[in-house]
């Protein structure tokens, strides 16, 4: 069979970018190569969010700008890269603990060829990373050691351009504002895919043909993806879906941490159902953002800029869940309690003072005009979101709050500020062996929309993987 281009990655996130990377810098025929790589949303120099004129979200179609385009969501709101194989998801299990870290330390001089910041947050041992360690010991939490390559929003912009150029220069070819509706078998192997333009009819729709295809996807693909695995029969089975809050408070209470760790990564299992509970996405100074799926849902997200600085520290609590038989939908049950909350704040996130949750009121925005801690996210919704938070989720969060109040005093203070809903989709977890193989033949699916990954480098990582699996066992 004569196939039009060698390799279609779908999806110009950080997995589907980097196994373009690592194939051309390898491949001993790099001119030869011919790549297409298929993104719903726009290139990098054209990704431009309405809300800094407009001063709220004005929910764009047919893609919202910050969730989708070249470089994906993560590189648009914080732009950290984890450099722990503690930290990212479970592909360390797959391919081993130390190559895992081997790939990581190798990305990592990627990053900065390309413009990263060489500066490494985290990496302190003094006096007071053993009083927070001991402190959250005392509390019952795990204090997990990662070094923070912090890009920030606007550098990590300059970098993912400087990639996206790199690689046009190389030959990848690249259809933006396009979208995957599904994956093209001959039997029991893919040879291609459907794509259409971003928003057309089914009218627009043609297939292209390949010899492997990549699905990169992230988390705003996941749901897609798992649909994808239903129809063909992909291995696959459910995993983790993360629901929780974006929780702010003013830098002084957070001073600490954010001096000599940066982003403090914590990990409970609070009384009575010991879920595991953890914080993520800690932004010193930072804002607290909107985002829009293509289905309407607004989920909350913090950004933090390299040069731009507010009063306050925001960051992510959130409660894993993992559902047995006969469940097995854990992403649209996630989905569900984002559109209840959005449902309760009219389209918009809401946000509610902690002490008003535990004296069970809603919060007013005459009360959050006279606190200490004013909300960064602008056109945030003052409510209730115990009315729309799950009872187990909630009281999770809450006794994770008492704990984290031990580590870091004054967390737990009655104008902390709550804002939902903040979910992390990645439950649909394909089954693949060490060289990333499914059981369709030419498929394979990579970073967080596969389940193995969570965050910026550990999806990178495993793109390097795969382009250097194409060289090894597929003869690119």
């Amino acid at each position: 069979m004569s196939y039009a281009y060698d390799l279609i990655i779908v999806g110009a996130g950080p997995a589907g970018i980097f196994t373009a990377l690592e194939l051309l810098r390898k491949s001993a025929r790099p001119q030869e190569l011919k790549i297409l790589l298929i993104e719903k949303g726009q290139p990098v120099e054209r990704r431009h969010c309405p809300k800094a004129e407009t001063g709220h979200c004005v929910n764009c179609k047919p893609t919202c700008a910050i969730t989708t385009g070249f470089s994906g969501a993560g590189a648009f709101s914080d732009g950290k890269l984890s450099l722990s194989r503690e930290v990212g998801g479970e592909l360390p299990e797959l391919i081993g603990e130390e190559f895992a870290q081997d790939l990581i330390d190798y990305t990592d001089k990627i990053y900065l060829e390309f413009g990263a910041d060489p500066h490494v947050e985290g990496v302190y041992e003094g006096a007071e990373i053993k009083e927070i360690r001991k402190r959250s010991i005392q509390a019952g939490l795990q204090l997990v050691d990662c070094p923070i390559r912090h890009l920030g929003t606007e550098r990590a912009q300059q970098l993912y351009l400087n990639i996206q150029r790199h690689l046009q220069n190389a030959g990848v070819e690249m259809w933006f504002e396009t979208e995957c509706d599904n994956i093209l078998l001959e039997g029991d192997a893919c040879r291609g895919v459907i794509a259409r333009r971003t928003g057309r009819t089914d009218a627009d729709r043609r297939e292209v043909t390949a010899r492997r295809v990549v699905i990169a996807t992230g988390r705003r693909g996941a749901d897609w993806l798992e649909k994808i695995c239903a129809e063909h029969h992909i291995a696959h089975r459910p995993g983790t879906v993360d629901i929780g809050v974006r929780v702010e408070c003013r830098n002084e209470i957070m001073e600490t941490i954010n001096s000599v760790l940066y982003e403090g990564k914590l990990i409970g299992y609070p009384a009575p159902w010991k879920n595991k509970v953890r914080t993520f996405c800690q932004n010193p100074g930072g804002f607290v953002a909107q985002e829009n799926y293509d289905n309407d849902l607004a989920v909350v997200n913090g950004h933090s800029f390299k040069e731009k600085k507010s009063g306050n520290t925001n960051l992510a609590i959130l409660v894993s869940h993992n559902f047995t038989e006969p469940f097995n939908q854990p992403i649209a049950y996630a989905q569900k309690v984002g559109e209840l909350t959005n449902m309760l704040g009219a389209g918009h996130i809401l946000v509610q003072r902690y002490g008003d949750i535990l004296d069970g009121k809603r919060t007013w925005a005459k009360e959050l005009a006279r606190a200490n801690v004013r909300p960064t996210l602008k056109d945030a919704v003052a409510g209730d979101i115990t009315a729309a938070m799950p009872y187990r989720a909630m009281v999770n969060i809450i006794e994770f709050i008492k704990m984290m109040d031990h580590v870091v005093p004054g967390f737990a203070s009655p104008e902390t500020l709550l804002y939902s809903p903040e979910l992390k989709f990645y439950s649909n977890k394909v089954k693949m062996d060490a060289d990333l193989e499914t059981n369709i033949a030419g498929l394979h699916c990579l970073g967080d929309s596969s389940g193995w990954t969570r965050g910026l480098m550990m999806a990178s990582v495993m793109g390097v993987l795969m382009g250097r699996k194409l060289l090894q066992n597929h003869g690119f």
